[in-house]
């Protein structure tokens, strides 16, 4: 592929990575921020360590508060930023551009009020005169291990092949390898909902349990993404590719996981905004499990770990008991779809 110019909208340490990604490649990246100081922290000494504390990044990646700068004569755009911003900063984006490229975006979550992914996002707020179709990047992936160039591979899904294709050449290198998926609703439904069952998977934890039930909340995890997925028209196959399961088990099963992290320390008792406050990084997750309960309580799809999740978070309920109850929940046969 020749050389592109990529804007990447959001610093944070999934976009920074995924800079990384692309100037390994040979493109020309700029990555955009509005925290002065992490960028100029990242021109002046090509750290951002707020994330990375020992990372030095290649002087060729620019780093810029103005979109304009970032966003001219780009080929393409990748939006890195949080769900709850992706909105404002898509319609910045529309008022700024002044030419037509490829979308992308890599983040994972559902808008809270709307419930709308972040592909219908980007559509409704960016006109089609200014983008293709949406390319989602997304799979099991952690930015600690991207950063130094482990091997990762994801999936990049749009409704139109050839752009999905687009960004697979875009990304894919001998670490970093991108699959091409037409499934859009899955993708992203995917990558949104198993943060919370990695919140899940992290109380569990917290609170003592083993292995055993570290396995239960994964699987039977998956079988209700899946459920809400495919109500939502989602390929019942998506869910156990890469952006699937695969993403399930690195977020379900790693201490580098935000949700994770947010769930064992549920579960050991620690209170929801000091875990926030103690972050500093958004917990995607919290805000999705508000999401799919809503979605799931509107269709009818029966999904007792958000439920309980939700309960514990939004309800004040005692996690232990939340979980629990799950256990004395109706008999079921394992391959019910709703």
């Amino acid at each position: 592929m020749t050389k592109q110019k990529i804007a990447v909208l959001g610093p944070g340490s999934w976009g920074t990575a995924l800079a990384q990604v692309l100037n390994d490649n040979g493109h020309e990246v700029c990555l955009w921020g509005n925290l002065p100081e992490q960028i100029d922290e990242l021109k002046t000494q090509h750290k951002n360590t707020l994330y990375f504390k020992d990372i030095v990044l290649d002087e060729k990646i620019k780093a810029t508060l103005d979109l304009e700068e970032a966003l001219h004569n780009a080929d393409a755009v990748l939006f890195v930023v949080p769900t709850k911003v992706t909105r404002l900063v898509a319609k910045q984006v529309a008022e700024t551009l002044d030419h037509k490229v490829i979308m992308m975006h890599a983040s994972k979550g559902l808008e809270p009020g709307t419930h709308e992914r972040l592909s219908v996002i980007l559509e409704e707020e960016i006109p089609a005169d200014r983008r293709s179709e949406i390319v989602v990047v997304s799979g099991p992936s952690h930015a600690e291990e991207t950063i130094v160039r482990d091997i990762t591979l994801i999936t990049a899904a749009s409704k139109d092949l050839e752009a999905a294709k687009y960004v697979q050449k875009l990304f894919s290198n001998n670490y970093f390898r991108l699959y091409t998926n037409t499934d859009v609703i899955g993708v992203e439904t995917a990558g949104a909902l198993k943060n919370i069952i990695a919140v899940g998977a992290g109380a569990l934890h917290g609170l003592g349990y083993g292995d055993n039930a570290k396995a239960a909340v994964i699987t039977r995890g998956l079988a209700e993404i899946t459920r809400l997925g495919v109500k939502l028209g989602a390929d019942p196959l998506t869910y156990s590719g890469l952006s699937g399961v695969g993403d399930l088990i690195v977020t379900g099963t790693s201490v580098h996981s935000r949700n994770w992290r947010a769930g064992d320390a549920l579960g050991r008792g620690e209170k929801l905004e000091d875990i926030e406050r103690n972050m500093g990084m958004v917990i995607e997750g919290i805000s999705t499990t508000k999401v799919a309960y809503e979605i799931s309580q509107e269709l009818g799809v029966y999904m007792p770990i958000t439920t309980a999740i939700y309960k514990a978070i939004y309800e004040g309920a005692d996690v232990k008991e939340s979980i629990l109850g799950m256990m004395s929940n109706e008999f079921r046969s394992e391959n019910e779809w709703h």
